[in-house]
């Protein structure tokens, strides 16, 4: 995958086969997202959901960052307006949460840094594969932000109490062997082998079936949440049983083949 662009642009979208891929694309500026990235990305993620061949979705961005967060002076503009306008932190928020929340399994390709609300984008991902010299920085408590509930809530639940007050509280930058440590980082590599250990999960999860884990993966958040829809998960469930995925499967299985989904 190439981490060189010509020139900056909005969030690009390339699709190969079952996967596809979504790279921010400023490097000059750390992969910074504008206002405008928000909505654009926003709808990436529909088109994804959408496109039934589309079996795993894969994060990251051009240069040598993965994204240094949200445009910190559309933040200022908003803290000093006299009007109460949707904040910064509310469309960003909206962004990381449809993230989170998409149907096929995503993980992130941390190419390098990852910086303020970025780290919540990054955290959203099913999975985090980093370069072995990446760090991550969350400096609200330095800026003076108390940040988006749902961005706690997600720091909190996907990587516990104490390391989530030690990010925002501290405000300290971290390294790529702590960020695997506390769970960060689902892998960490050497930038040679980062492609490869992508490729490789992202063949994984394209291999699965498609339904069977669009549910898991709901009921997954849900219960990390506390807000398990039992009567849905029990449906899906049931559903399951009787569907076309697991007699794929059981098939595949028995004939000592790869499933066909």
């Amino acid at each position: 995958m190439s981490d060189t662009a010509d020139t900056a642009s909005g969030p690009v979208l390339d699709i190969a086969g079952a996967r596809a891929t979504i790279r921010l694309n400023r490097p000059k500026h750390l992969n910074r997202l504008q206002a405008e990235d928000l909505g654009a990305l926003v709808k990436l993620f529909d088109r994804i959901e959408a496109d039934p061949a589309i079996r795993v979705l894969v994060l990251t961005g051009t240069g040598r960052a993965f994204s240094a967060g949200y445009d910190l002076n559309s933040v200022a503009e908003r803290a000093v307006s006299a009007n109460e306008q949707q904040s910064a932190g509310s469309a960003f928020e909206v962004v990381v949460n449809r993230l989170e929340d998409l149907g096929v399994p995503t993980i992130c390709r941390l190419n390098g840094g990852v910086y303020g609300g970025s780290t919540d984008l990054a955290l959203a991902c099913d999975f985090r594969i980093g370069v072995d010299t990446a760090e991550m920085f969350m400096p609200a408590a330095r800026l003076g932000l108390h940040y988006y509930r749902s961005g706690i809530k997600r720091y909190v639940t996907r990587l516990g109490v104490d390391n989530a007050k030690k990010l925002f509280l501290t405000a300290q930058k971290i390294s790529a062997p702590e960020m695997l440590r506390i769970g960060y980082l689902t892998a960490m590599v050497p930038v040679e082998f980062l492609d490869e250990e992508v490729d490789k999960l992202a063949g994984v999860l394209a291999g699965n079936a498609p339904q069977a884990m669009r549910g898991m993966k709901r009921a997954i958040n849900e219960f990390a949440r506390g807000e398990l829809d039992e009567q849905a998960a029990d449906q899906r469930h049931r559903d399951s049983m009787r569907g076309d995925e697991i007699k794929e499967g059981i098939k595949a299985f028995a004939e000592k083949r790869p499933p066909k989904f």
